[in-house]
C-alpha cells in the first residue's frame, strides 16, 4: 500500500505517574523467588527493563486517551470540528459497549458526522488505526483523523503477582515474565491531508502487513473463571513468540523494502515495538539493522502495548533523533501473530 496525500501531523502522549521498578516487583515476589531459587535482578537481566509506569488505581483509560488527544490537537492547531474520524485502538477498554472511542469523543467535544469507533489488534492497534484514517484521507473522504489509545498494566500485574505467590510454580513464572514487563501510558496520533497550517508534519508513504495466525495461542490476555468469578489472566510463551515473531518480521521486512522501493541502507531510522532487550537484539540482527539506527524506551517505560511504538516515535522526535528528511520505518508486531511496517519521511 502506498499513500500520496497523508501526513502524520502530531503525536500527543501522557506518561502514567507511578514509577514501578523491577526491583520493587521482585521484592513483592520474594517468597516465590526464594522457593524457586531465582536470584536477585533476574527480571531486569532477562528483559532489560529497569522500571515501568502505572496509572493510579481505577484510572479510566478514556481519561488518559483524552488527555493525549487534546495534546495532539493543541500541537497541530487542527480544530476538533475538522476530525472526520476518531478511533480508539487500545487493548484495554472500559466496557464491552459503548466503544471507548465514544467516551473520548465526548470528552473532546466531537459531534455530528465524525466516524467514532474502536478497533482491536493486540499491540498493532494504533498502527491499524493509522491505516484506517490514512485510507479515508487518501480517498478524499476526510481531511483529518485521530487514533487514540491508553493502556494500563497495573490490574493485570496485581492479579498475576497474587497468582504467582499462590502457586509458586516455575512454569507459571516463565509464562508470567512478559506480563511483568507491562507499562502504562496513552497516545494520540493525528493524521491529516496536509491542508492545515502546520509545517512540522511527516509524510506517511506506505506500508505492508503480514500475518501468521497459526501462532495465535502463544500470547493470550482475557478473562478466566476462578471460583465462578471472571478474573483477568495473561499467558505468554515468550520463547516461541520471539522465535516465530522474528521469522514473521523478516518476511515482512523483505516485503516492506520492496513495496517502499527502498534498500536497507535507505532507512535512516527505525522505531520498533518496545518488548525488551532480547526481542530488540534479535529483530535488529535478523533484519540486518545497525543498533544505532534504533531508538528505545522499554528500559524505563516497559511494554505499553499499542502505545509503545508511537510514544517512542514522539520521544525520538523531541530528542532530535528523528530529523527532517529521514526515511523512518515503524516496525510493529503483535500477538496473533501480526506484523506491520510503515514507512514515513520525517
Amino acid at each position: 500500500m502506498r499513500y500520496e496525500k497523508v501526513e502524520l501531523t502530531a503525536i500527543g502522549y501522557e506518561l502514567a505517574p507511578v514509577v514501578v521498578t523491577s526491583e520493587e516487583l521482585e521484592a513483592r515476589l520474594a517468597p516465590l523467588r526464594k522457593k524457586l531459587h531465582i536470584a536477585d535482578g533476574q527480571l531486569e537481566f532477562l528483559t532489560g527493563i529497569s522500571e515501568r509506569r502505572w496509572w493510579m488505581p481505577d484510572t479510566p483509560v478514556s481519561r488518559g486517551a483524552t488527555v493525549a488527544a487534546r495534546k495532539a490537537l493543541a500541537a497541530s492547531g487542527v480544530p476538533v470540528q475538522a476530525l472526520g474520524s476518531l478511533i480508539y485502538a487500545g487493548v484495554c477498554r472500559e466496557l464491552y459497549e459503548p466503544a471507548t472511542a465514544c467516551h473520548v469523543a465526548d470528552g473532546l467535544g466531537v459531534r455530528n458526522s465524525t466516524a467514532v469507533y474502536d478497533i482491536s489488534n493486540a499491540c498493532l492497534g494504533v498502527l491499524n488505526g493509522m491505516l484506517e484514517v490514512a485510507n479515508r484521507i487518501e480517498l478524499g473522504q476526510i481531511r483529518a483523523g485521530l487514533v487514540v489509545s491508553c493502556e494500563s498494566a497495573r490490574e493485570i500485574n496485581e492479579v498475576m503477582i497474587e497468582r504467582m505467590l499462590g502457586l509458586e510454580d516455575m512454569k507459571l513464572f516463565t509464562l508470567a515474565l512478559a506480563t511483568l514487563t507491562g507499562g502504562s501510558g496513552s497516545v494520540a496520533v493525528l493524521l491529516t491531508d496536509g491542508s492545515f497550517p502546520n509545517p512540522s508534519g511527516h509524510q506517511l508513504l506506505g506500508g505492508v502487513t503480514r500475518v501468521a495466525p497459526e501462532h495465535h495461542e502463544l500470547c493470550r490476555w482475557g478473562l478466566e473463571k476462578v471460583g465462578g468469578v471472571d478474573r483477568p489472566f495473561m499467558s505468554t510463551d515468550s520463547v516461541a513468540v520471539l522465535k516465530h515473531g522474528v521469522g514473521l518480521g523478516k518476511a515482512t521486512w523483505n516485503d516492506f523494502l520492496a513495496e517502499m522501493k527502498w534498500s536497507a541502507g535507505d532507512v535512516n531510522r527505525v522505531i520498533c515495538h518496545q518488548v525488551g532487550s532480547g526481542h530488540q537484539a534479535a529483530i535488529l540482527k535478523t533484519l540486518g539493522i545497525a543498533p544505532e539506527k534504533d531508538f528505545t524506551t522499554y528500559e524505563h517505560l516497559g511494554n505499553i502495548g499499542t502505545v509503545s511504538l508511537p510514544l517512542t516515535a514522539a520521544l525520538a522526535g523531541e530528542c532530535g533523533v528523528l530529523r527532517s528528511g529521514d526515511n523512518v520505518a515503524f516496525l510493529g508486531i503483535g500477538s496473533g501473530l501480526n506484523c506491520m511496517m510503515l514507512g514515513l519521511r520525517w
